[in-house]
């Protein structure tokens, strides 16, 4: 660790903004900012597996536990309580500097074996909830806001196209999971094969989370000028950019952020959409199952799904710098509703190309959103406040995994994959109307351009 001091400045622009300027990520961290892409994607791969591969583990699973479906998708909807419940009280934690990033990373990693670990060694429906559900959520949840905060901390000019990139690891990063579940993965061997991807889980996550790094407050890459930038001064493309996503007018701490009505806004949406894409993720394979397709159609559906997931994620994340978030967002959201309607189709006529087409399309809707709420919310309301702010948003999926995957088995007992796909696609259909109202708070009221700014030496960095 280097004894070395850099200087930096705080600038502030005439709404109140501060920017700390001076610092490179070498003189924060000893090391270039795209370790803080590579590291969260690799980590966000490995803990994927827990939420894209339950439907090709869960047949296997119910026959070795002597667990009912019902049985599984409630093991899985607990799960996405806890892994969407952590995110809040993990980034407040995080603000307050009570826990590190490297210390929530490695819990993540701890947590997350364990999830995997208790269902190898035993059927006990209690052991798994509190094992799989409980710990493996909280362990999952971890490492997925950790990565995702992270990422938008080091890169405030690029936030979109860089979210979505690493949000995608949280899709495709469990495809070679899928196809061992669907071929290799038997009673013989569920112990041996649950506890390597445990082990994989806590070992991966962990040396990635030691290499993390947060920047401090309000900091700004050295070489960019972020009152030139946030003004679109510069013109040529980030200006075009600039006027698709222009920044929040002032940092909003989670009260503040709620009392603007967009936060629960964006809250509702993701509760909504969030129960029809795990719906969709749950399912696809036990419909395909159920539709007469052979084992090889069945892991290649859940594969182009979770693949398109995570892909459309990062496309999306790009997509939204161009024409913007709000407009990318429903534009998913709509795709999303095909892909319900259009999965159920190709299934019930047992139309095979067809069904592979639109487990393309749903694999894309069912996903690109996330990252997409992920960028709005610091664009909206700031970034010193994002863990809480994102966290409070992600929370939705409390109540949309439930809906997702429980409730929807007992919808698909109840109405048949028929009536829980029609009730997904229209339930997607209002999601994407819903977003139709999201509007930055503040833009009306507060003029942004041009921008003045008074700098001060704030002081001196210390570089390791």
């Amino acid at each position: 660790m280097s004894t070395a001091t850099t200087k930096y400045r705080e600038i502030t622009d005439q709404n109140g903004r501060v920017y700390r300027i001076g610092e490179s990520p070498h003189d924060l961290m000893g090391r270039s900012r795209s370790w803080m892409v590579w590291l969260p994607w690799v980590a966000m791969m490995a803990v994927s597996v827990f939420e894209y591969g339950w439907g090709a583990a869960e047949e296997t699973l119910e026959k070795a536990h002597g667990w009912s479906l019902t049985n599984a998708f409630w093991l899985a909807s607990i799960w996405a309580v806890f892994q969407a419940g952590v995110a809040f009280p993990a980034g407040r934690l995080r603000e307050k500097g009570i826990v590190s990033a490297r210390t929530a990373m490695v819990a993540g990693a701890i947590f997350s074996g364990i999830g995997y670990f208790s269902i190898a060694h035993s059927g006990n429906l209690v052991v798994a909830f509190i094992g799989y559900s409980v710990f493996g959520g909280t362990g999952a949840g971890l490492v997925y806001a950790t990565c995702i905060n992270m990422v938008g901390k080091w890169y405030p000019e690029k936030r979109g196209a860089r979210t979505g990139f690493v949000n995608g690891g949280f899709a495709y990063g469990t495809v070679p999971f899928i196809f061992v579940f669907s071929y290799l993965f038997h009673e013989s061997n569920l112990t041996l094969v649950l506890d390597l991807i445990g082990l994989y889980m806590l070992v991966v996550v962990a040396i990635c989370g030691v290499l993390f790094r947060d920047p401090p407050k309000n900091w700004w890459p050295a070489e960019v000028d972020p009152i030139a930038w946030t003004s679109g001064q510069g013109g040529g493309q980030a200006a075009r950019r600039l006027a698709k996503n222009p920044p929040a007018v002032r940092q909003f701490t989670p009260k503040e952020a709620i009392r603007t009505g967009m936060l629960p806004l964006m809250w509702v949406c993701l509760v909504i959409i969030g129960g029809v894409s795990l719906f969709g993720i749950n399912f696809q394979v036990p419909f395909a199952k159920a539709s007469g397709f052979g084992p090889f159609v069945v892991a290649s559906s859940a594969g182009i799904l979770s693949v398109v997931n995570g892909t459309g994620r990062a496309l999306t994340g790009w997509l939204s710098d161009h024409i913007g978030r709000r407009q990318t967002l429903t534009l998913v959201l709509l795709i999303a509703a095909i892909g319900q309607f259009g999965v159920l189709y190709a299934g019930n006529a047992e139309i095979l190309w067809l069904f592979m087409i639109f487990a393309f399309i749903n694999g894309f809707g069912s996903g690109a959103f996330y990252p997409l709420f992920a960028a709005l919310v610091p664009d909206y309301f700031g970034e010193n406040y994002n863990a809480s702010n994102y966290g409070l948003v992600y929370s939705a999926k409390l109540i949309g995994g439930i809906g997702g995957g429980g409730l929807a088995a007992a919808v698909v007992v109840a109405w048949g994959y028929t009536g829980a796909y029609v009730l997904a696609g229209c339930i997607a259909l209002l999601a994407a109307g819903m977003t139709l109202f999201l509007r930055q708070p503040g833009r009306g009221q507060v003029r942004m351009s041009p921008l003045t700014a008074s700098s001060t030496d704030a002081g001196v960095a210390p570089s390791t």
